[in-house]
């Protein structure tokens, strides 16, 4: 059993057996999105988590500083949720840390140190956090907070008396409400047809306006996509309180989709239900629900839209590629397309190249369908980053003319300005690449996609701090497109900043979903390395090499185009230091010429 010194956060929620005896759905549903809305904060930070428990949880950090600064910035953030709730619906978390000497047994961690941290959280103000001397005595001059001694404590089944410091937030203030943008885009690219049904609402009639305003504004959030086409709110409208099969909906308007749903309301807690289905086999897709307090309600109408149309949206793509082709004998570009995004979300090799190949197929078909442009310069610059595709020359000017034509081909396409802008900012254009990430963020405000690219450009900039807020929110949102690759960025971005444990903590985040991800695999051991590690430094480099026997410093570098020179460097010194060659030997075989006599 392996013994290593740990700071270790246990947390759990205040009054929450109370909270579940007054409402047990709406209360667990709640706690497990504030759980998801921190979490990126414990990976920012090089945490883990430990075990997650009904009301709670138990972490591991590398550094007490870096527990301590996750423990204050994940409760700041839990008051900034909480501060427009009434006071029934508040959440308050309970944290106590402590560091020590532990004992791990595969995932696990046990000792007294462990059972400290547990006991501190009894004493932890909601809201707030219980250290230890020991633990803040070590952070305490990293740390810009101030806590307060509070004295000794005696603990159940602790020998020692414990001497607690504590810390509660101050105020915060409120989200700014996304501003909206009321555009159309063409329909050129699009063949499923969605309609949104008037949501149900399930309370007195006085909340009509309520359930009415969410339709229109998920009718407007989901026409920003340029992959299909929504239905008005006229052609939807009138079906409003009619007992009409979704079927019969289907055949009358056309629609290859639909979305349906129910708000409720009690007291000053609000419910939202909804639903994606393929009429034509009565298949329910998708189902979510999002249970919210009535705050700010133009804020919260803001969330809830959000929430739905990113999930709704993903489940769209998602059915559209393994659909089958709607015209049997006549092959389009659509079905090209299609086809081609599904061998897309396979995620290998195999699958890319076959994607690659249907995308092209499309567009000689269709020289005119921007986002199979758009799709076939994502996917070829993903090959290349992988590893799969040799950047060359022509193969980027390519990548450059698929990005150019696809704004071109629809110019109110966010995703076409998110490839470009991407595109731009690879070649170092900074400013060029900053204005197409703002116009893919105006035209679809609601697509956290064109956030996480604005992300990119604010990187090779050298604004970390900036990049990992905009990729955090896109990791929030729980976006899983493959467009997006949310985890290996941040690494990126927490490695510049010398952050190395969380660094480790996002790449092992990408790796889970695709464990060959070149990137990852190559700025895991950049980080072990510049963390001392060696030893596991070099193993992370040996798996990087036996699936990129090529992989070299000099070749990895030689398209890096970061504005600051000493980004490129702080990252070409950990990679040398795993013990990744900096380039690939020649053997050179040298002959002795016989002297002529």
């Amino acid at each position: 059993m392996e013994r290593r010194l740990a700071a270790i956060v246990c947390a759990d929620v205040a009054g929450y057996s109370r909270m579940m005896g007054a409402d047990e759905a709406g209360t667990h549903a709640a706690f497990k999105a504030h759980r998801t809305a921190i979490h990126p904060i414990i990976l920012n930070h090089g945490g883990r988590i430990l075990k997650n428990t009904g009301d709670g949880f138990l972490l591991e950090f590398p550094s007490i500083v870096g527990a301590l600064e996750a423990a204050i910035e994940m409760q700041m953030l839990m008051a900034e949720r909480n501060n427009q709730l009434p006071a029934d619906r508040v959440m308050q978390f309970r944290m106590g840390i402590h560091m020590g000497d532990v004992m791990a047994d595969e995932d696990e961690l046990f000792g007294d140190d462990v059972n400290i941290a547990v006991r501190l959280e009894t004493v932890s103000p909601p809201g707030g956090l219980a250290a230890s001397a020991k633990a803040y005595q070590e952070a305490g001059r990293h740390l810009k907070a101030t806590l307060v001694d509070t004295g000794s404590h005696r603990f159940k089944n602790i020998a020692d008396p414990v001497e607690v410091f504590t810390w509660e937030p101050g105020g915060t203030e409120a989200r700014e409400r996304p501003s909206r943008d009321s555009s159309s885009l063409p329909g050129q690219s699009r063949t499923a047809i969605v309609g949104v049904l008037p949501f149900a609402n399930l309370s007195d009639s006085s909340d009509e306006y309520f359930s009415d305003g969410l339709t229109e504004d998920l009718i407007h959030a989901l026409s920003l996509q340029s992959f299909y086409r929504v239905l008005s709110r006229n052609s939807t409208f009138s079906f409003k309180g009619k007992n009409v099969s979704t079927r019969l909906i289907a055949r009358e308007i056309d629609a290859t989709y639909l979305i349906q749903g129910s708000v409720r309301r009690a007291g000053s807690k609000l419910r939202v239900t909804a639903e994606l289905i393929a009429p034509e086999n009565g298949e329910q897709l998708w189902t979510g629900r999002y249970d919210r307090d009535m705050g700010d309600l133009f804020a919260m109408q803001d969330e809830i839209t959000t929430s739905l149309s990113a999930a709704i949206a993903t489940e769209i793509f998602r059915a559209e590629a393994s659909a089958p082709p709607r015209l049997a004998n006549d092959v389009t570009a659509w079905d090209r397309f299609l086809k081609g995004l599904s061998y897309y979300y396979r995620h290998t090799r195999e699958d890319y190249e076959a994607s690659i190949a249907l995308f092209r197929e499309a567009i000689a078909l269709d020289p005119t369908l921007s986002i199979a442009h758009a799709y076939l310069a994502t996917i070829q610059v993903q090959s290349i980053q992988f590893g799969w595709l040799k950047r060359t020359r022509q193969l980027w000017t390519s990548i450059v003319s698929l990005a150019e034509a696809s704004v071109r081909l629809d110019p109110r396409s966010s995703f076409a300005f998110q490839i470009l802008s991407y595109v731009r900012s690879v070649e170092g254009h900074y400013e060029a690449a900053m204005d197409a990430a703002n116009r893919a963020v105006a035209l679809n405000p609601y697509d956290m996609g064109a956030r996480g690219v604005l992300g990119y450009v604010h990187l090779v900039s050298g604004e970390h701090r900036q990049a990992i807020e905009l990729f955090s929110m896109g990791a929030q949102r729980g976006n899983s497109d493959p467009r997006y690759q949310w985890a290996a960025l941040n690494a990126f971005s927490h490695y510049l900043l010398g952050q190395y444990d969380a660094t480790l903590s996002w790449a092992r985040e990408q790796l889970y979903v695709n464990p060959n991800h070149m990137p990852a695999l190559a700025i895991r051991a950049a980080a072990l390395a510049q963390l001392g590690r060696t030893k596991e430094a070099a193993d992370a480099t040996a798996v990087l090499m036996s699936n990129y026997p090529t992989f070299t410093v000099d070749r990895h570098l030689k398209n890096f185009h970061w504005k600051l020179p000493t980004d490129i460097e702080h990252y070409r010194e950990g990679l040398l230091k795993a013990g990744v060659p900096l380039a690939r030997l020649t053997l050179v075989e040298t002959r002795k010429l016989a002297a002529e006599s």
